[in-house]
């Protein structure tokens, strides 16, 4: 059995599909300079079952988002949460790959992506959405970031196996500009992002997931995967989080 179908499993019931947090989505909104009083066109990439999607809709109220993620049982958690915090009005769903969206050229005012633009590569990611934005529109990204300029070897060699273009964050600003943007903040996410309001409540459903999916190897490798993951972080958190990315995209292209 393939092991995608068991990780939409593992992770559609979890309140977010990454570390992060509410009081940290709200800074990064306060750091942008979004206008809550703008009727704004906002696209939440990667969205996932909407931890982000529903903050952006409380804090901007006059703001429409556009909720995309390739999942749509995620989507259909997303609606459903939205609905009962009473901005379901504010959001438009839309399932989508990041790598090919129906915006238009210069259609949008902001693009949120909390802990997502890692599927399509930071790099590609921002070179590719960046048409999608006014001038001036806001670019708002969550990548995993070293937090020193060097670290110990199991660490370094576990994350570039899983995602080689983690890096410093002044290469990450450097990309952004190279990209025609200017970054305009960033900031840490703190280690409860991870421990509290991601891996804690992942672990709470092991067992679960496990019994639901009677106990396969795949379902095994699985949670000992996550399991790994964790161990590491717990360990070597030092030296790695989540950078929090905002910046500005700088001018239209040339003709």
């Amino acid at each position: 059995m393939d092991e995608f179908p068991l990780l939409v499993d593992l992770h559609k019931g979890a309140q977010r599909q990454g570390p992060g947090g509410e009081n940290e989505t709200r800074r990064a909104i306060e750091w942008s300079g979004l206008d809550p009083q703008a009727p704004l066109r906002i696209a939440d990439i990667g969205c996932g079952t909407g931890a982000s999607t529903l903050v952006l809709a409380s804090v901007l109220p006059h703001a429409r988002i556009t909720a995309v993620d390739f999942l749509q049982g995620f989507l259909d958690v997303l609606m459903e949460r939205a609905r009962t915090a009473g901005v379901a009005g504010r959001i438009t769903p839309l399932c989508a790959s990041m790598e090919d969206l129906p915006f238009g050229a210069g259609e949008l005012d902001g693009i949120w992506s909390e802990g997502a633009i890692y599927h399509i590569g930071f790099a590609r990611g921002v070179a590719h959405w960046r048409r999608y934005l006014k001038p001036g529109g806001l670019l708002m990204a969550s990548e995993i970031t070293w937090l020193t300029p060097t670290r110990p070897g199991e660490i370094q060699a576990y994350w570039e196996g899983e995602y080689p273009e983690i890096d410093l964050p002044s290469a990450k600003m450097r990309v952004l500009e190279e990209n025609g943007y200017s970054p305009i903040a960033y900031f840490v996410l703190p280690e409860h992002c991870w421990l509290e309001h991601y891996y804690r409540p992942l672990q709470t459903g092991f067992a679960a997931f496990l019994q639901r999916n009677g106990h396969s190897t795949q379902a095994r490798a699985v949670v000992e995967a996550e399991r790994r993951e964790i161990e590491l972080y717990e360990r070597f958190k030092a030296y790695y989080s989540y950078g929090v990315y905002l910046a500005r995209k700088a001018c239209d292209d040339a003709p």
